[in-house]
């Protein structure tokens, strides 16, 4: 080749390579639609963002984030998921058992990973764990069956401890069992249950203001999400009755209530940022084993205990995985 033809054919390449450039498709990035009722269950968000960064995947580089937040309304979910599925979101991340149920069945085509904090097969949620079998798999931890524990470690705690109470939506499946295991725990623990019926938190609010001294010894924040998500509101008022409230979420003991004894929502999210990475990448929900949470930890807030003039035994301490002074 001469020096003139060599010339032309370099030009030629090095044109070239800007038009090759250009021509390479944009790298996706993923819509992830966030169902929740609110409160302490964005720490589910922040471990699911931490999560996915271990995996490569940065928030607004990978992936976007479409929040929904229906502040304990329930009955908003349904239509909250069915816009998203319209919206084509790539995957609905669905934080709760009553909150996964309702975006199952309000979508039809979208996948879903979600939180459980019950049996998610009892849940129909799935078909079974190790074969989930649909459009749905997630994280479970059954912090619902934790309900016997956590009144006895709250009887442990106020040895004279006769009266609990308990705000619930009785029209919430999940709800409704984690009240039942209460009710058949506070009989063997020779406990009374004070049952409060809150369908919303208007009525959870109006409860909280109605409570009487008297009324109860301690306050059990049971397997209702949207009691969940109040749960700060449940904290202050049992603080200001000098009351103890016992919870099965770390967070929410960090914010003030007196113990509980569970997981935390951060852990599940950043458990459920495997699935979604998967699902995203092209992984059907199908083929994906639901992830089961089986450690669950004890957490004390000593300063509480001070505030409401309470002293921890040293039993209940000495098994506490989390002391808060």
């Amino acid at each position: 080749m001469d020096r003139r033809a060599f010339i032309v054919t370099l030009t030629g390449s090095l044109l070239a390579v800007p038009l090759a450039a250009e021509a390479q498709p944009a790298a996706k990035v993923y819509r992830v639609g966030v169902v929740l009722e609110g409160g302490p269950y964005y720490a589910a968000i922040d471990g699911l963002k931490a999560g996915l960064k271990e995996l490569g995947f940065d928030e607004g580089k990978q992936y976007l984030l479409h929040i929904r937040d229906v502040k304990g309304d329930l009955s908003a979910v349904g239509e909250t998921a069915r816009n998203l599925e319209q919206e084509k979101v790539d995957l609905i991340y669905a934080l709760a058992t009553s909150v996964s149920m309702a975006v199952q069945r309000a979508t039809t085509t979208v996948p879903v990973v979600f939180y459980a904090g019950r049996d998610a097969v009892d849940a129909g949620l799935v078909k079974s764990l190790a074969r989930p079998g649909g459009r749905l798999t997630g994280v479970q931890a059954r912090t619902t069956d934790l309900t016997p524990k956590c009144l006895e470690i709250l009887k442990e705690i106020v040895p004279k401890l006769r009266r609990v109470m308990v705000f619930y939506n009785p029209d919430n499946p999940t709800a409704r069992e984690s009240a039942k295991l209460a009710r058949d725990a506070a009989r063997q623990l020779r406990i009374e249950l004070v049952e409060r019926h809150v369908r919303s938190v208007d009525d959870l609010r109006a409860s909280l203001r109605a409570l009487k001294a008297g009324e109860a010894d301690a306050i059990f924040v049971t397997g209702d999400a949207m009691v969940t998500t109040q749960a700060q509101l449940v904290v202050d008022a049992a603080r200001t009755r000098k009351l103890p409230t016992m919870i099965n979420e770390r967070s929410i003991v960090v914010a003030g209530a007196l113990a509980g004894y569970g997981t935390s929502y951060y852990t599940v999210g950043r458990l459920a940022a495997k699935h979604v990475h998967r699902v995203l990448l092209g992984t059907s929900p199908a083929d994906l084993p639901v992830e089961r949470i089986d450690r669950f930890e004890l957490v004390i807030n000593l300063k509480t205990a001070k505030a409401i003039g309470l002293t921890i035994p040293p039993s209940v301490l000495g098994r506490a995985d989390q002391v808060i002074e």
